[in-house]
């Protein structure tokens, strides 16, 4: 017999990945844990975290999580692109009253790469439904606040879904310089990191990797620039997320320059491919961008690293290119479990040595490798709702 018969349950639709939103409490019942509805009426809202979603479903996402999570989601604008829409992300967190520190994570910088949005929208679901579970994702929850960007490029993401000829888009959409026919900008090649040195094209505004006519002279660039310099101060981590590949990317993209704290980079990258391997096999690369892909400059990664964020990495998620920019869906479930795992580890590991000092030992994986011995038996978020 189904112990749900009779019962609105807030449940996760194992076949096609449905989350239904409502208004919830929780019964316990031969030792499971069951979400139970307490009204007959649901926001009407169904969310499939394992399929590529457009921007309007994206934002309508971004509005519901707020709403279902008003302690501890707000939603922030901090920027205009080119085409005047909004920039916006979501700052999660438990209110403390005090200062606290900040972990952050962009998405969807390059528009062709939709696995990175599905990432950010996996993760944001992965904290928030497991703060009040997960002591340790509940500690960092009153110590820091998390701030994701789903989409960064929000411009060039709704160009990329026009039709099939535009999938593949990369940059924004602002114009070229004049007498250039094309438009767009490398909006990771645009931060002020050593930018126009290398790994770019400063006179071809129709090359992908057209760097733009100065350093910040994109507003999505200027956005992450003024927002996160403004504070960088309080920043412990910056990540960002790309496809694709299989790398953990660290500072910096010009072989000439190396961080201060290169070994340490190295040290927690590793650690965190580990964890990564442990969900689902697949082995990440861990290097600077020179070593192990292609030296580049004005990335946001560099930025962040040369402001003082200790802890700056690219993922470069699936695949190594059988599928490229064009991963298909049946995907995106492996992709963002094992990406969780990973980056779960660099952010505990930021956390517990600017919360405690600890710069190695158990305490600083215990979350992530929790989390990869429960993927590894088979228990999903699935599962555990």
């Amino acid at each position: 017999m189904n112990i749900c018969d009779g019962l609105q349950v807030r449940r996760f639709d194992r076949c096609k990945h449905r989350v239904y939103f409502g208004k919830v409490t929780m019964f316990n019942f031969v030792g499971l844990s069951l979400v139970v509805l307490l009204s007959a009426t649901v926001e009407g809202v169904e969310y499939d975290y394992f399929k590529y979603h457009p921007m309007p479903e994206i934002t309508s996402w971004m509005n519901q999580t707020a709403k279902d999570y008003p302690d501890v989601v707000t939603i922030v604008n901090y920027g205009k692109t080119y085409e005047n829409r909004d920039i916006n992300l979501l700052k999660i967190g438990l209110s403390t009253g005090a200062k606290k520190k900040g972990i952050w994570m962009d998405c969807g910088i390059h528009a062709r790469e939709w696995i990175a949005p599905a990432f950010c929208q996996y993760f944001v679901r992965q904290i928030l439904q497991t703060y009040k579970t997960d002591t340790k994702i509940a500690e960092m929850m009153k110590n820091v606040d998390f701030y994701v960007t789903p989409v960064l490029n929000v411009d060039g993401y709704i160009f990329s879904w026009k039709d099939n000829t535009t999938r593949l888009w990369r940059k924004n959409r602002s114009p070229g310089p004049e007498g250039c026919a094309c438009s767009g900008t490398d909006l990771n090649r645009n931060f002020y990191a050593n930018w126009g040195t290398i790994g770019v094209d400063l006179t071809d505004c129709c090359s992908n990797i057209y760097c733009g006519t100065k350093p910040v002279s994109e507003p999505e660039a200027e956005a992450v620039t003024k927002f996160v310099g403004g504070q960088s101060g309080d920043f412990l981590a910056f990540l960002t997320i790309h496809s694709y590949g299989q790398l953990l990317l660290m500072p910096y993209g010009h072989p000439n320059v190396i961080a201060p704290n290169n070994d340490e980079l190295m040290e927690v990258g590793l650690a965190a491919a580990e964890a990564i391997k442990k969900v689902h096999g697949k082995e990440y690369v861990v290097g600077t961008s020179p070593n192990v892909l292609y030296p580049n400059s004005g990335s946001s990664r560099d930025w962040a690293r040369l402001q003082g964020i200790p802890f700056a990495y690219t993922f470069e998620l699936r695949d190594k290119g059988d599928f490229g920019f064009k991963l298909p869906e049946d995907q995106i479930q492996p992709t963002c479990e094992e990406a969780y795992s990973g980056a779960l580890h660099i952010i505990t590991y930021a956390h517990d040595k600017a919360i405690h000092g600890i710069e190695s030992g158990a305490m600083t994986t215990a979350s992530a490798t929790l989390w990869s011995m429960l993927l590894a038996v088979g228990v999903t978020s699935a599962t555990l709702m």
